[in-house]
Protein backbone atom coordinates (compact mmCIF):
# COMPACT_ATOMS: atom_id res chain seq x y z
CA UNK A 1 0.00 0.00 0.00
CA UNK A 2 1.25 3.30 -1.06
CA UNK A 3 0.90 4.93 2.47
CA UNK A 4 3.56 6.90 2.73
CA UNK A 5 2.78 8.26 -0.46
CA UNK A 6 -0.56 9.62 0.48
CA UNK A 7 0.28 10.83 4.03
CA UNK A 8 2.40 13.34 2.28
CA UNK A 9 -1.09 15.35 1.49
CA UNK A 10 -0.83 18.84 2.99
CA UNK A 11 -1.73 21.81 1.37
CA UNK A 12 -4.00 22.69 -1.56
CA UNK A 13 -4.52 20.63 -4.82
CA UNK A 14 -2.22 20.44 -7.76
CA UNK A 15 -0.67 17.36 -9.62
CA UNK A 16 1.31 16.48 -6.19
CA UNK A 17 -2.34 15.47 -4.77
CA UNK A 18 -3.12 13.45 -7.91
CA UNK A 19 -0.56 11.03 -7.43
CA UNK A 20 -1.06 10.99 -3.74
CA UNK A 21 -4.54 10.10 -3.84
CA UNK A 22 -4.22 7.42 -6.34
CA UNK A 23 -1.48 6.24 -3.84
CA UNK A 24 -3.78 6.00 -1.20
CA UNK A 25 -6.09 3.81 -3.23
CA UNK A 26 -3.83 1.11 -3.57
CA UNK A 27 -3.08 -1.55 -0.97
CA UNK A 28 -0.40 -3.71 -2.14
CA UNK A 29 -1.75 -6.81 -3.96
CA UNK A 30 -3.36 -9.74 -5.35
CA UNK A 31 -2.26 -12.82 -6.87
CA UNK A 32 0.67 -12.45 -9.33
CA UNK A 33 -0.58 -12.59 -12.79
CA UNK A 34 0.12 -11.41 -16.48
CA UNK A 35 -0.82 -7.55 -16.74
CA UNK A 36 0.16 -5.10 -19.87
CA UNK A 37 3.63 -3.50 -19.28
CA UNK A 38 1.55 -0.44 -19.37
CA UNK A 39 -1.78 0.90 -19.59
CA UNK A 40 -2.95 5.16 -19.75
CA UNK A 41 -6.59 5.95 -19.01
CA UNK A 42 -8.11 8.75 -17.02
CA UNK A 43 -10.63 9.23 -13.91
CA UNK A 44 -11.89 11.62 -11.39
CA UNK A 45 -11.39 11.65 -7.50
CA UNK A 46 -13.49 13.10 -4.59
CA UNK A 47 -11.27 13.87 -1.01
CA UNK A 48 -11.64 15.40 2.46
CA UNK A 49 -8.17 16.23 3.34
CA UNK A 50 -6.77 18.73 6.61
CA UNK A 51 -4.62 21.66 5.03
CA UNK A 52 -2.01 19.95 6.56
CA UNK A 53 -1.34 17.34 9.37
CA UNK A 54 -2.76 19.02 12.00
CA UNK A 55 -4.39 21.54 10.80
CA UNK A 56 -8.43 22.06 12.00
CA UNK A 57 -9.44 23.20 8.20
CA UNK A 58 -10.66 20.53 5.92
CA UNK A 59 -10.40 20.68 2.16
CA UNK A 60 -12.87 19.10 0.13
CA UNK A 61 -11.36 18.83 -3.87
CA UNK A 62 -13.00 16.99 -7.28
CA UNK A 63 -10.38 16.61 -9.53
CA UNK A 64 -9.46 15.01 -12.56
CA UNK A 65 -6.62 12.61 -12.60
CA UNK A 66 -4.14 11.03 -14.91
CA UNK A 67 -3.96 7.29 -14.44
CA UNK A 68 -0.70 6.02 -15.51
CA UNK A 69 0.90 2.24 -14.91
CA UNK A 70 3.84 1.07 -15.97
CA UNK A 71 5.31 -2.78 -15.24
CA UNK A 72 8.93 -2.42 -16.33
CA UNK A 73 11.59 -4.85 -14.58
CA UNK A 74 13.49 -2.00 -13.12
CA UNK A 75 11.22 0.79 -13.43
CA UNK A 76 7.52 0.84 -12.34
CA UNK A 77 4.93 3.47 -12.04
CA UNK A 78 1.51 2.57 -10.58
CA UNK A 79 -0.53 3.43 -7.86
CA UNK A 80 1.97 2.84 -5.22
CA UNK A 81 4.24 5.07 -6.61
CA UNK A 82 6.86 5.70 -8.81
CA UNK A 83 9.67 3.74 -8.08
CA UNK A 84 13.13 1.49 -8.88
CA UNK A 85 13.60 -2.17 -8.23
CA UNK A 86 17.18 -2.93 -6.89
CA UNK A 87 16.08 -6.64 -5.30
CA UNK A 88 13.30 -8.55 -5.06
CA UNK A 89 13.14 -11.98 -3.94
CA UNK A 90 10.27 -14.30 -2.68
CA UNK A 91 10.18 -12.18 0.37
CA UNK A 92 12.48 -9.07 0.49
CA UNK A 93 11.93 -6.16 -2.13
CA UNK A 94 14.58 -3.43 -2.13
CA UNK A 95 13.31 -0.30 -3.96
CA UNK A 96 13.81 3.59 -4.30
CA UNK A 97 10.78 5.41 -4.00
CA UNK A 98 9.72 9.22 -4.68
CA UNK A 99 6.96 10.99 -3.08
CA UNK A 100 5.79 14.59 -3.32
CA UNK A 101 3.84 17.33 -1.44
CA UNK A 102 1.58 19.95 -2.49
CA UNK A 103 1.87 23.82 -1.51
CA UNK A 104 0.39 25.36 0.93
CA UNK A 105 -0.88 29.09 1.00
CA UNK A 106 -0.89 30.62 4.45
CA UNK A 107 -3.45 33.11 3.07
CA UNK A 108 -5.64 30.96 3.28
CA UNK A 109 -5.23 28.67 6.53
CA UNK A 110 -5.90 31.20 9.41
CA UNK A 111 -2.94 29.69 11.50
CA UNK A 112 -0.35 30.18 9.25
CA UNK A 113 -1.51 33.79 8.29
CA UNK A 114 1.76 35.80 8.46
CA UNK A 115 4.35 32.79 7.85
CA UNK A 116 5.69 32.15 4.80
CA UNK A 117 4.00 29.88 2.22
CA UNK A 118 4.63 26.11 2.01
CA UNK A 119 6.40 25.28 -0.85
CA UNK A 120 5.82 21.96 -2.61
CA UNK A 121 8.05 19.40 -2.15
CA UNK A 122 9.48 15.93 -3.75
CA UNK A 123 10.77 13.23 -1.94
CA UNK A 124 12.73 10.06 -2.79
CA UNK A 125 14.88 7.59 -0.65
CA UNK A 126 15.28 3.76 -0.27
CA UNK A 127 12.43 1.30 0.79
CA UNK A 128 12.58 -2.06 2.04
CA UNK A 129 9.30 -4.13 2.04
CA UNK A 130 9.50 -7.65 3.57
CA UNK A 131 6.68 -10.12 3.24
CA UNK A 132 5.96 -11.63 6.72
CA UNK A 133 2.93 -14.12 6.15
CA UNK A 134 0.46 -15.05 3.36
CA UNK A 135 -2.30 -18.00 3.32
CA UNK A 136 -2.27 -21.06 1.48
CA UNK A 137 -4.68 -19.68 -0.72
CA UNK A 138 -2.90 -16.41 -1.18
CA UNK A 139 -6.55 -14.04 -0.40
CA UNK A 140 -4.49 -12.94 3.06
CA UNK A 141 -0.91 -11.05 3.20
CA UNK A 142 1.08 -9.65 5.27
CA UNK A 143 4.20 -7.39 5.00
CA UNK A 144 6.42 -4.42 6.59
CA UNK A 145 7.37 -1.48 4.92
CA UNK A 146 10.09 0.51 5.88
CA UNK A 147 10.27 3.78 3.29
CA UNK A 148 13.28 6.19 4.45
CA UNK A 149 13.00 9.49 2.51
CA UNK A 150 14.32 13.13 2.18
CA UNK A 151 12.26 15.59 0.65
CA UNK A 152 13.40 18.82 -0.96
CA UNK A 153 11.36 21.75 -2.21
CA UNK A 154 10.50 22.26 -5.64
CA UNK A 155 11.85 25.59 -6.61
CA UNK A 156 14.46 28.09 -7.98
CA UNK A 157 17.29 26.70 -5.40
CA UNK A 158 15.84 24.01 -3.72
CA UNK A 159 16.35 23.30 -0.39
CA UNK A 160 16.47 20.12 1.92
CA UNK A 161 13.07 19.38 4.49
CA UNK A 162 14.78 16.79 6.14
CA UNK A 163 14.35 13.48 6.64
CA UNK A 164 10.76 10.86 7.24
CA UNK A 165 10.73 7.30 7.95
CA UNK A 166 7.75 5.38 8.40
CA UNK A 167 7.65 1.87 9.53
CA UNK A 168 4.27 0.09 8.82
CA UNK A 169 2.52 -2.95 8.69
CA UNK A 170 0.47 -4.04 5.49
CA UNK A 171 -2.69 -6.60 5.39
CA UNK A 172 -4.67 -7.39 1.77
CA UNK A 173 -7.41 -8.99 1.84
CA UNK A 174 -8.66 -10.24 -1.56
CA UNK A 175 -12.37 -11.45 -1.83
CA UNK A 176 -13.09 -10.11 1.51
CA UNK A 177 -16.41 -11.46 3.18
CA UNK A 178 -17.44 -13.09 -0.15
CA UNK A 179 -16.69 -9.77 -2.09
CA UNK A 180 -15.29 -11.84 -5.15
CA UNK A 181 -12.85 -9.39 -7.15
CA UNK A 182 -12.37 -6.24 -4.44
CA UNK A 183 -9.47 -6.11 -2.31
CA UNK A 184 -9.01 -4.66 0.77
CA UNK A 185 -6.23 -3.40 2.56
CA UNK A 186 -4.80 -2.26 5.90
CA UNK A 187 -2.02 -0.07 6.70
CA UNK A 188 -0.40 0.95 10.22
CA UNK A 189 2.66 2.78 11.62
CA UNK A 190 4.31 5.66 13.40
CA UNK A 191 5.63 8.35 11.21
CA UNK A 192 9.42 9.78 12.47
CA UNK A 193 11.35 12.98 11.61
CA UNK A 194 14.32 14.73 11.57
CA UNK A 195 14.43 18.37 13.21
CA UNK A 196 14.57 19.80 9.79
CA UNK A 197 11.36 17.85 8.62
CA UNK A 198 9.54 18.72 11.68
CA UNK A 199 10.88 22.58 11.95
CA UNK A 200 9.70 22.69 8.18
CA UNK A 201 6.17 22.12 9.11
CA UNK A 202 5.62 22.82 12.94
CA UNK A 203 8.15 25.80 13.73
CA UNK A 204 7.20 29.25 14.03
CA UNK A 205 10.11 31.62 14.36
CA UNK A 206 10.49 34.71 16.88
CA UNK A 207 9.65 37.59 14.13
CA UNK A 208 6.09 35.21 12.95
CA UNK A 209 5.02 34.68 16.43
CA UNK A 210 1.57 36.42 17.79
CA UNK A 211 -0.18 36.26 21.09
CA UNK A 212 -1.94 33.87 19.78
CA UNK A 213 0.86 31.90 18.12
CA UNK A 214 3.56 31.97 20.67
CA UNK A 215 7.59 31.27 19.02
CA UNK A 216 8.20 27.39 18.80
CA UNK A 217 11.32 25.20 18.15
CA UNK A 218 10.57 21.78 16.98
CA UNK A 219 13.18 18.84 17.35
CA UNK A 220 13.02 15.42 15.59
CA UNK A 221 11.22 12.31 16.89
CA UNK A 222 7.62 10.93 16.94
CA UNK A 223 5.49 12.35 14.54
CA UNK A 224 2.24 10.54 15.18
CA UNK A 225 0.49 7.12 14.17
CA UNK A 226 -1.47 6.67 11.04
CA UNK A 227 -3.87 3.60 10.07
CA UNK A 228 -5.17 3.23 6.43
CA UNK A 229 -7.97 1.38 4.99
CA UNK A 230 -8.73 1.00 1.38
CA UNK A 231 -10.87 -0.93 -0.44
CA UNK A 232 -10.69 -1.43 -4.41
CA UNK A 233 -12.05 -3.26 -7.52
CA UNK A 234 -10.42 -3.50 -11.21
CA UNK A 235 -13.55 -3.64 -13.81
CA UNK A 236 -12.63 -4.35 -17.33
CA UNK A 237 -11.73 -1.39 -18.73
CA UNK A 238 -12.23 0.87 -15.44
CA UNK A 239 -11.24 0.77 -11.49
CA UNK A 240 -12.79 1.77 -8.08
CA UNK A 241 -11.82 2.57 -4.96
CA UNK A 242 -11.95 4.35 -1.94
CA UNK A 243 -10.09 4.82 1.76
CA UNK A 244 -10.20 5.81 4.90
CA UNK A 245 -7.25 7.04 6.76
CA UNK A 246 -7.08 7.95 10.61
CA UNK A 247 -4.21 10.20 12.12
CA UNK A 248 -3.21 10.95 15.15
CA UNK A 249 -0.78 13.20 16.41
CA UNK A 250 -1.00 12.60 20.20
CA UNK A 251 2.50 12.16 21.53
CA UNK A 252 4.18 14.21 18.78
CA UNK A 253 7.41 15.83 19.46
CA UNK A 254 6.01 18.94 17.55
CA UNK A 255 2.16 18.01 19.83
CA UNK A 256 2.58 21.57 21.52
CA UNK A 257 3.39 23.36 18.26
CA UNK A 258 0.43 26.43 17.67
CA UNK A 259 0.39 24.92 14.75
CA UNK A 260 -1.08 21.89 15.29
CA UNK A 261 -5.09 22.85 15.94
CA UNK A 262 -6.02 19.23 15.78
CA UNK A 263 -4.78 15.86 17.04
CA UNK A 264 -7.16 13.38 15.80
CA UNK A 265 -8.59 13.81 12.53
CA UNK A 266 -10.18 11.55 9.67
CA UNK A 267 -9.24 12.08 5.72
CA UNK A 268 -11.01 9.94 3.21
CA UNK A 269 -11.38 10.02 -1.14
CA UNK A 270 -13.24 7.92 -3.66
CA UNK A 271 -11.88 7.86 -7.39
CA UNK A 272 -13.19 5.96 -10.51
CA UNK A 273 -10.29 6.12 -13.59
CA UNK A 274 -10.91 4.55 -17.41
CA UNK A 275 -8.63 2.72 -18.81
CA UNK A 276 -8.24 3.90 -22.18
CA UNK A 277 -5.13 2.34 -23.72
CA UNK A 278 -2.46 -0.71 -23.16
CA UNK A 279 -0.10 -2.43 -24.35
CA UNK A 280 -0.24 -5.93 -26.11
CA UNK A 281 2.83 -7.07 -24.56
CA UNK A 282 1.94 -8.76 -21.33
CA UNK A 283 4.63 -9.35 -18.06
CA UNK A 284 4.03 -11.32 -14.51
CA UNK A 285 3.09 -7.69 -11.86
CA UNK A 286 2.38 -8.63 -8.07
CA UNK A 287 -0.38 -5.80 -7.54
Amino acid sequence: MGMADAVAVRGMPGPAVLLLALAALNAGGAMAAEKPLWELGAGLTVLQFPAYRGSDENRLFVLPVPYVVYRGEFLKADRQGVRGTFFDSDRVEASLSLGASPPVSSDRVKAREGMPDLKPTVEIGPSLDVRLWRSDDERLRLRTRLPLRVGFTVEGSPESTGWQFSPQLNLDWRDPAGMAGWTLGVVAGPVYGDRRQNRYFYAVEANEATPLRPAFDARGGYGGTQVLAALWKRFPGWWVGGFVRYDSLRGAVFEDSPLVKRKDYVAAGLAVTWVLGESSRRVEADE
